[in-house]
């Protein structure tokens, strides 16, 4: 291994690998939109840990929760036995902010998780065992999440997966006839983030609510990456005028910390209590010193974060690249971005070259002509506009 430190040849040799060609950015540390390598290398995360941090890296209020909790207590048992301070404060201050049907909170580890338990929940409400899916969809990568993941490349080599799960298109209003009183659940990322920022049409949106209401299939609605401002609104189901039955969250809701959340009602909660009891267990979900930390992420996002402030800085970026020739389309929904070019090889080589330029950019499992971004909601103007202009000299030079 030539050329390669120490630090990243332990990386590479100790630790298992997702992909052949990691980034492999030494960290130092991270703060607001920025992380820092150790030669003190400044890279602009136009990611965002994949729509982790949301509010930027090591907000100085999720710091401040966390060494407070720290101070105080760390993990002292399973979920559901003891009376927690913080795992009370994240559940008082997630459930003000959502609908009155969506009235409790059941914290996991991982959104994953969080679409594990809500694929036992579905099941164990109506009493029924198939589930329908969305082509281009992504969940998740255990088997249950897997299962109802659209992108067979990713399954194929893991099969047998869960059995009775359908999938139908985004926006085909004929498919919908396919949900009949023989459907547990139905489950769609309100915004398709995987598949390239898919976005429904609210038409959609409204029948596909109308239909799990008529036939009594739950309609679990996945906003672990589209969640919690990324779409310039609070939860993405807003956009609709419409409100799930089953509500999946993780990824920016822990400020930086691990964290996934099933939310419903306590109606379809409680089916987890009794026969049988335990019906969904988690050893770390709800960890008090993670609680603590997507507390104070919620408290920055509902007092800190204008909205209308994200869609505005939002559409400069699509702005300022919609004039790129190279780039063949554009979908945006807030500060969660798709820009489709002409082959996978260009994508790669224009991400490539936004590294060199301190810029982190990403592209899509399931969409490989396309590169995706997804800043910190509270990026500044002056810092997309330098971002646009570093993304558009890497794709003219690449």
């Amino acid at each position: 291994m030539n050329n390669i430190s120490k630090d990243q040849e332990i990386f590479l040799t100790k630790l298992g690998q997702t992909t052949p060609s990691p980034y492999l950015i030494e960290i130092e540390r991270a703060k607001g939109i920025f992380i820092y390598d150790k030669k003190g290398k400044g890279y602009m995360d136009m990611i965002a840990g994949v729509a982790v941090n949301n509010i930027g890296h090591n907000h100085p209020k999720v710091v401040d929760a966390l060494k407070e909790q720290i101070d105080r207590h760390l993990h002292v048992m399973v979920y559901g036995e003891y009376v927690q301070e913080a795992q009370n404060r994240l559940a008082e201050k997630l459930i003000a902010l959502l609908p009155e049907s969506l009235d409790m909170l059941y914290p996991v580890n991982s959104g994953t998780e969080a679409n594990e338990a809500a694929i036992k929940l579905v099941k164990r409400v109506t009493g029924r065992t198939k589930m329908i899916s969305f082509k281009g969809s992504y969940h998740g990568s255990t088997n249950g999440s897997l299962s109802i993941s659209g992108n067979e490349t990713k399954k194929r080599a893991f099969r047998p997966l869960l059995p009775d799960i359908e999938f139908i298109e985004l926006n085909n209003l004929s498919d919908l006839e396919r949900i009949t009183e023989d459907v547990a659940g139905v489950f769609l990322e309100t915004i398709q983030g995987d598949a390239g920022v898919r976005i429904p049409s609210k038409e959609f949106m409204k029948a596909l609510r109308e239909r799990c209401t008529k036939t009594g299939a739950l309609l679990v609605l996945d906003e672990i990456q589209c969640g919690l401002g990324r779409t310039a609104k609070m939860f993405a189901f807003e956009h609709f005028d419409i409100v799930p039955d089953v509500l999946t969250l993780g990824k920016a809701l822990g400020g930086g910390m691990p964290v996934g959340a099933l939310v419903s009602s306590k109606k379809y909660l409680r089916e987890f209590t009794y026969n049988p009891m335990l019906g969904h267990i988690t050893t770390f979900g709800g960890h008090p010193v993670v609680c603590a930390a997507a507390s104070a992420c919620l408290e920055v996002l509902s007092s800190e974060i204008d909205f209308d402030e994200v869609e505005r800085i939002g559409s400069i970026l699509e702005k300022e690249l919609t004039s790129v020739d190279q780039i063949k389309e554009i979908r945006r929904i807030g500060m969660m971005y798709a820009f489709d070019m002409d082959s996978s090889e260009r994508v790669e080589r224009v991400v490539k070259k936004c590294l060199e330029r301190g810029l982190i950019a990403f592209w899509f499992l399931s969409h490989p002509y396309s590169f995706r971004i997804s800043p910190p909601i509270n990026i500044s103007e002056n810092e997309i506009i330098n971002a646009a202009s570093i993304i558009k000299g890497a794709i003219m030079d690449s």
